[in-house]
């Protein structure tokens, strides 16, 4: 089935209790809708990929407790919350790297206590997982408009910018973040072009970011990861422009691996690197980026294409993610504000602030 919608780009709805994800790894040339009634499914959706993206890999959480609670509260309407634990551990380790997860549990948990035995939980639940979503599409919006005024001032090198791997409506709760900034910045007229990098091996780009930025007639040109210097070189590009899975409190960004690289290009060719994520994504326990877990996935992702193998017979290493360190980043823009040259002094300031929506 295909949810209702008014946004012409979504990944995740919820509709009388039930959840319903868009499957990722069909696209672009399938919409297929999941059902997701119970919380094993939802752990199955985040593990196996079939929603991606630090937001929206939390809001499906979010949503995957409240059905735990009701799940676990039909067997055991009086030892529910115990039951429950075994469900958010599942949940909790269902991605290592997004902090994205650990924070919306960790919401979700503080609603947990506040509820009486006896009392059923799902209709708090899922009110509160609703209202992380909603915070997040409000998040993403003020996000989208913060970004486009940076753009519109800063053009030294031309019109056009870059993005890696989606940060777009599919990987959030609507919208997007970094695509959200471009989103924005087309309808005020301050881009023509986006370069969009494939993003191997899972090809988030040329799947899910080229499909997005299509539906929204936004003008792009998909090329391979390593031609991104040579579009850099060559191309009116002002502005590399990514999401984060997680940031630390000295401001290392964690994304989707070849962000670094980018960022080492945009330095040398001289355009600025603009991060966009929700203050969710931002951890202040973590200090450097040396800290953070680096989720390594199955080597059969690199081999083959298509479900045909193409590599040799080699050893492999498929990392998900890379650090791009603090000093290669020329803005941060979260819903609480933008930092430029982000630091920990400037993170700790913008972390203690209220929302700007």
């Amino acid at each position: 089935m295909t949810p209702d919608s008014t946004m012409k780009v979504k990944a995740i709805d919820w509709q009388a209790g039930e959840l319903f994800l868009l499957d990722q790894r069909l696209l672009p040339h399938q919409e297929v809708w999941v059902k997701c009634s119970r919380v094993d499914e939802v752990v199955a959706a985040i593990r196996d990929m079939l929603v991606r993206g630090a937001p929206a890999i939390g809001i499906t959480a979010a949503y995957g407790v409240a059905l735990a609670a009701r799940q676990r509260y039909r067997e055991n309407a009086e030892a529910w919350q115990a039951d429950i634990e075994e469900d958010l551990h599942a949940l909790q380790t269902s991605r290592p790297t997004a902090v994205n997860l650990s924070w919306a549990l960790k919401q979700m948990r503080r609603q947990l206590v506040n509820i009486k035995p006896g009392v059923d939980p799902f209709p708090t639940l899922s009110a509160f997982a609703e209202a992380i979503h909603q915070a997040d599409l409000e998040a993403n919006l003020l996000m989208g408009k913060l970004g486009a005024e940076i753009l519109a001032s800063n053009q030294d090198h031309g019109r056009e910018v870059m993005t890696h791997c989606n940060a777009g409506a599919l990987a959030t709760g609507g919208y997007g973040t970094a695509l959200g900034v471009i989103r924005a910045a087309w309808e005020r007229k301050v881009i023509d072009k986006v370069h969009v990098n494939e993003t191997r091996p899972w090809l988030q780009g040329s799947r899910l970011t080229a499909w997005e930025l299509e539906k929204e007639g936004i003008p792009s040109l998909l090329h391979v990861d390593s031609a991104a210097a040579h579009q850099l070189k060559n191309s009116p590009i002002s502005w590399i422009i990514v999401g984060a899975d997680r940031i630390t409190a000295h401001g290392d960004v964690a994304n989707k691996i070849g962000t670094y690289q980018l960022a080492v290009q945009a330095l040398h060719h001289g355009a600025g690197l603009m991060v966009v994520a929700p203050t969710s994504t931002i951890d202040m326990e973590l200090e450097y980026g040396e800290d953070i877990e680096i989720e390594q996935r199955s080597a059969d992702e690199v081999l083959c294409a298509g479900g045909q193998r193409v590599g040799a017979e080699i050893e492999v290493t498929n990392p998900v993610f890379d650090i791009t360190p603090a000093d290669l980043v020329d803005y941060l823009v979260t819903e609480k504000g933008v930092i430029h040259r982000p630091d920990k002094e400037q993170l700790q300031k913008l972390m203690s602030r209220k929302s700007m929506h």
